[in-house]
């Protein structure tokens, strides 16, 4: 063959193997512009804590990391339902109507009210370190033999519900930085209690999440440094209204959340 015509075959053989690639990007693209996208779950998910929250009741914000995310991504459809107190079960009874076969992203975190964490906090505070103690060894419990059952039941309805959809499970940060600033509140005893029921009930859900063939989103290293009794906190301690008392700030599902869930869709 004559160098020419060698030069020509060969830009031909070039162009011919870039256009798979450049249709393939374009048609993830045109899929990603065409996302459908649900978050559900409980407070961590409708931004307790967060403010400038849409309404009193669930306390869904609008620094919340699935409004985030949808501002940044403007997929086709978002629907808002995660509510901050909701259960497994107010998920699967209220939060799953809008769902369907055409839904391609779902969010959820839950299992905490589950787990009792919020009467956990109150014991911890007003009771003491034994009691403190004592009520993390019941949550974790919970979480180990009677919790799993429940997370299989939400994820079993999303997935009869949204069968096409990717599913991100989202999981809860640590509260404290141990050996850290605070110089009052509770010990450090019942500081590494709380920790320690906080990193169980991740194991579980990243557990249930992959059986379920679900993404796991582990925020934990995210909020390592930024927990209660850090020099830069994305978590509130106790604070009035008390509603808004544990969970991420405004930063945290800023700098937290999000970045996770983003990397995990």
């Amino acid at each position: 063959m004559r160098p020419s015509r060698f030069i020509k075959a060969t830009a031909v053989f070039a162009a011919l193997v870039t256009l798979p690639l450049a249709s393939s990007g374009t048609a993830l693209a045109d899929e990603r512009a065409a996302e459908s996208y649900v978050a559900v779950g409980d407070s961590y998910s409708s931004g307790a804590g967060a403010g400038d929250y849409q309404d009193s009741g669930c306390k869904r914000s609008n620094n919340a990391y699935p409004v985030l995310w949808s501002n940044a991504n403007s997929p086709s459809s978002f629907d808002f339902t995660a509510c901050s107190g909701a259960t497994t079960d107010d998920v699967v009874n209220n939060q799953l109507g809008p769902l369907s076969g055409s839904t391609s992203l779902v969010s959820i975190s839950a299992g905490g009210n589950d787990a009792g964490f919020a009467g956990v906090m109150t014991t911890c505070v007003l009771q003491g370190e034994s009691a403190c103690i004592s009520a993390a060894e019941e949550a974790r419990g919970y979480i180990n033999n009677t919790l799993p059952g429940k997370l299989d039941t939400a994820y079993n309805a999303i997935s009869a519900k949204a069968p096409n959809a990717k599913v991100v499970v989202l999981g809860y940060s640590r509260l404290y930085e141990l050996n850290g600033s605070c110089s009052v509140g509770i010990s450090e005893a019942a500081r590494a209690a709380l920790n320690k029921v906080a990193d169980e009930l991740n194991e579980v859900t990243n557990k249930r999440a992959a059986d379920h063939g679900f993404t796991f989103g582990d925020v934990r290293s995210a909020f390592t440094g930024h927990e209660i009794c850090s020099a830069d906190t994305w978590l509130h301690s106790v604070t009035f209204p008390l509603g808004d008392s544990y969970h991420p700030t405004a930063a945290g599902q800023s700098g937290g959340y999000l970045p996770v869930f983003r990397s995990a869709v």
